[in-house]
């Protein structure tokens, strides 16, 4: 009886050990993803590239800033209608939702905090998260073809 009785409590302590870990991961930044470089006309992006499904989850979740000129690229299995909201994302950011041969379909500006969807117009399996006005800044508009990483291959 002893033995199950310390046996249910080291499994209890561990229980919260891991959860409790499991819950700080969940509020800090992935910062160690592979990284890609992709352009868009004569601009330079440096990607970090989420590609399983616990990455892009997280995506830039915790986020207190991004330099101007990096971003992340969602890579996807399958082409499909792909759609984004900002839950514990800090900073404000622009979807650039993607289609195989890099060119953009559409662009949604996204606020922070905010559970509100915005999806791709047409089937995609990329989209690209920037600095919200980078694509502005650069004159880069849905048709625009990205080249780089993923899309240098088609």
């Amino acid at each position: 009886m002893r033995l199950r009785l310390r046996l249910g409590l080291t499994l209890v302590l561990l229980s919260f050990q891991v959860l409790g870990g499991f819950a700080r991961a969940q509020e800090s930044p992935q910062m160690q993803l592979q990284r890609v470089s992709l352009g868009a006309g004569m601009h330079r992006i440096d990607a970090q590239v989420a590609q399983t499904p616990e990455q892009r989850q997280i995506g830039l979740m915790w986020r207190r800033e991004m330099p101007q000129h990096d971003g992340m690229l969602f890579v996807f299995e399958q082409p499909g209608v792909q759609c984004f909201w900002m839950k514990n994302t800090l900073i404000p950011l622009t979807a650039a939702f993607i289609a195989d041969d890099g060119t953009i379909v559409n662009l949604a500006d996204m606020k922070p905090q905010s559970t509100e969807s915005h999806c791709s117009k047409a089937p995609v399996r990329f989209v690209l998260e920037m600095n919200q006005g980078w694509f502005d800044k650069k004159g880069v508009k849905a048709g625009a073809k990205l080249t780089g990483g993923p899309f240098s291959l088609r």
